[in-house]
């Protein structure tokens, strides 16, 4: 069996939501405050208090500190953080990773290398405490995998460092640019940079939760309160299933499905119209015959894309092909894990795809690009070409 902690953000995150999670959930507020004190901010304390949220009790967490204004780089928040003697070097590389996924959103919002970055909000002493010790709370309880609910990112605007923005804020969206994103009507900011920064950095997928047996719970609370729902974050942290545990070489992310029934266009109408799509980004095209209403023969065309690419494979349906209406899904999808390597053959250096098996084996295939050119230029047929591209790799790996 292995550990999981899955994140339910019903009402966003944010970093001290998630670490008034990790406390509740059971690790030891002192262990926190020891390696915050090593971080050397001056006169820094944190405060954990039992509140209520809709009446349903959590942890709230407060930093409390002298106020500062510095505006600080990334690298001093990075020197700050190594040279802590009270931090595991696990909680280093983890609280460094999460600063980095920020500071790279922040240096493309901003248009700056990242070097030059300033970290405003998030550079403030309550957000690296919140960081900082979200990641020695995540380093201590040891877990083998982390799993996490879609994001909801609230709507509405509000008022930063650079004036007036909607939400989600910039630096907020382009962190959870590849995330799933949950609908939410509430006129407020349920998820900030940090905590955005946090879960992408942590988490492996996003949806339901796993089929886990749970072991304890920790619920963090936000600071505002909203109408009709409790504003909390809750945290599950247990054993995954021996089914789940085994697809350690299986990655889970969500895509886009886009269909139309098409019933005036002809083969090379659709043929054009899928190859435009492929260029565009699509991840698959495919075309199913179907029996219409009417009794019409018609063609139901498919797309799977990534959700930031969904607008652009509609626009190309609308424009190039006759449909008034496409349907649109969200879907969960598993894939193995798989990498880019090259092949010496006879007929010189080639492309592959090795893809990770559940049980940890490995499967090699020649690229069908790679496997078209060498059979054009040594006369032989693709098949035979991607068997002796495998036989070759096999050979190659048992040296």
């Amino acid at each position: 069996m292995k550990t999981n902690l899955h994140f339910d953000c019903l009402s966003g995150i944010s970093g001290d939501m998630t670490l008034g999670a990790l406390i509740d959930l059971g690790v030891s507020p002192e262990l926190i405050r020891t390696g915050l004190a090593s971080l050397e901010i001056p006169d820094l304390e944190l405060r954990v208090d039992e509140v209520k949220k809709c009446g349903f009790r959590a942890t709230y967490i407060r930093v409390e500190h002298p106020e500062q204004k510095a505006h600080r780089h990334l690298h001093h928040i990075e020197a700050m953080i190594d040279k802590a003697d009270g931090i595991s070097d696990g909680a280093k590389t983890l609280a460094r990773r999460i600063f980095l996924c920020i500071g790279e959103a922040e240096a493309k919002v901003h248009g700056c290398s990242l070097q030059k970055v300033h970290f405003h909000e998030v550079g403030a002493v309550d957000s690296i405490a919140d960081i900082v010790g979200t990641a020695i709370a995540i380093d201590a309880l040891k877990i083998d995998s982390v799993t996490s609910s879609t994001i909801p990112t609230g709507t509405g605007a509000i008022t930063i460092d650079h004036g007036r923005v909607a939400v989600p804020a910039p630096a907020t969206a382009e962190i959870l640019t590849g995330v799933p994103i949950a609908y939410s009507e509430i006129e407020s900011e349920l998820t900030t940079p940090t905590g955005a920064a946090i879960i992408k950095t942590l988490a492996s997928s996003f949806g339901p939760a796993p089929a886990m047996t749970p072991h304890r719970v920790g619920y963090g609370a936000g600071t505002r309160d909203i109408d009709g729902q409790a504003n909390v974050l809750r945290v599950t942290l247990g054993e995954r299933q021996d089914s789940e545990a085994s697809l350690g070489a299986v990655e889970s992310d969500h895509v886009t499905l886009l269909e139309t029934n098409i019933d005036d266009a002809t083969a090379e109408q659709l043929a054009d119209v899928s190859q435009r799509l492929m260029h565009a980004g699509a991840l698959d095209v495919w075309q199913t015959p179907c029996v219409m209403k009417k009794g019409r023969l018609a063609t139901v065309l498919s797309v799977i894309c990534g959700g930031s690419k969904a607008a652009t494979m509609q626009s190309i349906l609308f424009q190039n092909t006759s449909t008034i209406g496409i349907r649109r899904q969200i879907l969960q999808r598993t894939k193995l894990s798989r990498r880019a390597v090259e092949v010496e053959t006879e007929h010189g250096p080639a492309r592959g795809k090795l893809v990770t098996l559940p049980d940890g084996t490995e499967r090699f295939s020649l690229e069908d690009d790679e496997a078209k050119r060498l059979a054009s230029a040594s006369g032989k047929s693709t098949a035979l070409i991607q068997s002796e591209a495998t036989q070759q790799w096999n050979r190659q790996q048992s040296k």
